[in-house]
């Protein structure tokens, strides 16, 4: 057991995680039983480290846990012990040896880690030692259970022939149906249903978009148009996709070659379980229900564009495909999905991975190695980890100055005083070989935010050197923003170091909204 010093009580810090899986383990649940073992063990937190909402099976996304080993690997921890409710909090390793070695970092650091909850003490005895490694991989093995289970219940539904997963697709809508397959109402993008036995079915969308799908098809298999071709045409006449995207090859052939619009629900194509390596599976592991859903394709017409999509890539043998993958990284100087779908005359990426099994086994016959710039991934993670605390502190900004401010669940931007909405974008740092210093700023499209709140970092990319607060009816045309050390008037005039200046484009924006 610790035991407080002379200068009182010893001074920890808790962690919480949340998952899905069950009501007891919320955060504030958790809170309270650390609490409760604070005040017996002669503890005192001082601080909190809290992922919602996250999956305990790897360390990816729980920016809390990495924020907490980072802290203590650097030496900035000012606490003495970390507190979590029990062994499944601090994580469903699916590597029993992964939770084993976060808390050794801890405890090489002369931070011991406590499970609350659990009925040892964690004092690196033997009793204790053999409990917490059956734990441990108890809890991946739940998960792996949990994961076989739900798939099962998953293959069922779709044979059933119910929507799993993911948007409907442009030119098909979601729409919820209750356990006697009654319809109840249709599913906006970003909704989910909200009771158990509700069901979820595809339909046709609006007569629009049901027509722009046929339009397609009778192009690619009548008109014998290219994939780059239609999209060519759709852009033109200004329709965007259903993410409010301008169309592309990838997304054209996504749609021709998708049984989903001749009513079928397939399911299984891709695995991706316990958050491991991203599999294709071969047809026969697909899981599919022919007919659950009204198709808005002539099924004819969908076989014609599935022999025309086969015979193309069945004319190119092997070495056909290594060649032409080699001239594109011959022209490029690199190679990804992205690359091989937008170039006209290129096999997708699908084609690659189907003949021969994965992309980076395509790379590796041609003698391509992807470069990493470990550097770029890092500077990533640190974005990830600042974000919380910049949106926390640019709403406790607002607050300050009057506003009322709700973050929207579905697109994640700040609705301010119920009317005006904010978009807050972290720029990385990039230095030019002549050694001046750039951002890019991508603005987005998709949502139109009215003010975007543009947050610099310094050349170290982990200090924040100033704001610019950007109206999307000023500069929402242009799409991306580059800014160099000295920029035009017209950016000038926004740029801040905090947020006061927002008071007045808030007031701006809400008295333009009024007349």
């Amino acid at each position: 057991m610790v035991q407080a010093g002379a200068s009182g009580p010893v001074r920890a810090a808790q962690y919480v995680r949340m998952s899905t899986d069950h009501q007891r383990y919320s955060t504030e649940n958790q809170a309270e039983i650390i609490a409760a073992y604070a005040a017996r063990r002669n503890f005192e937190i001082i601080r909190t480290y809290a992922d919602e909402g996250r999956s305990g099976l790897n360390i990816a996304g729980r920016d809390s846990l990495r924020r907490l080993i980072a802290d203590v690997q650097a030496g900035s921890a000012d606490y003495e012990a970390v507190l979590v409710y029990d062994i499944s909090r601090w994580g469903r390793f699916q590597d029993a040896d992964e939770s084993a070695y976060y808390e050794f970092i801890c405890r090489d650091h002369g931070i011991n880690v406590h499970y609350c909850a659990e009925q040892f003490d964690n004092d690196g005895s033997l009793p204790s030692s053999v409990i917490k490694s059956i734990k441990r991989v108890m809890a991946g093995e739940y998960s792996r259970e949990l994961s076989s289970k739900v798939f099962t219940g998953q293959c069922r539904l779709i044979t059933l022939g119910y929507r799993q997963g993911g948007p409907a697709g442009y030119g098909l809508r979601r729409f919820l149906v209750n356990e006697a397959n009654e319809p109840k109402a249709p599913l906006a993008r970003g909704e989910h249903k909200s009771l158990q036995t509700d069901r979820v079915i595809l339909v046709p969308g609006p007569d629009e978009e049901v027509e722009t799908v046929r339009r397609i098809y009778r192009l690619f298999v009548v008109d014998r148009r290219s994939e780059r071709e239609i999209a060519t045409i759709l852009n033109g006449e200004g329709k965007l996709t259903d993410a409010g995207k301008s169309w592309s090859r990838a997304v054209v052939r996504q749609i021709l070659c998708n049984e989903k619009y001749i009513g079928n629900n397939v399911y299984n194509r891709v695995s991706f379980k316990l958050k491991k390596k991203r599999i294709v599976n071969t047809p026969d592991m697909w899981v599919r229900s022919d007919g659950a859903f009204e198709a808005i394709v002539d099924p004819a017409l969908f076989d014609a564009a599935q022999v025309i999509l086969t015979e193309r890539a069945r004319r190119l043998t092997d070495d056909d495909l290594l060649r032409m993958l080699a001239d594109l990284l011959g022209s490029y100087g690199t190679l990804s999905g992205m690359i091989i779908d937008e170039v006209e005359d290129m096999p997708s990426s699908a084609a690659y991975r189907s003949r021969f099994g994965s992309l980076l086994r395509a790379y590796q016959l041609i003698g391509y190695q992807p470069a990493r710039d470990y550097r770029y991934v890092e500077t990533n993670r640190q974005l990830r980890v600042m974000h919380p605390d910049v949106v926390a502190r640019t709403i406790a900004g607002i607050e300050a100055i009057g506003g009322e401010v709700v973050v929207d669940e579905t697109t994640d931007l700040l609705v301010v005083n119920r009317e005006v909405t904010l978009a807050i974008v972290i720029c990385r740092c990039q230095s030019t070989p002549a050694g001046s210093l750039r951002w890019r700023v991508r603005l987005d499209a998709g949502l139109c935010p009215d003010i975007t709140v543009v947050v610099r970092l310094e050349p170290d990319n982990a200090t924040v050197r100033d704001l610019y607060l950007l109206p999307w009816i000023d500069v929402g045309a242009r799409g991306k923003v580059g800014m160099g050390e000295d920029n035009g008037l017209d950016l000038d005039a926004y740029r801040t170091d905090d947020l006061d200046p927002l008071y007045h484009l808030l007031r701006r924006h809400s008295l333009e909204h009024a007349l």
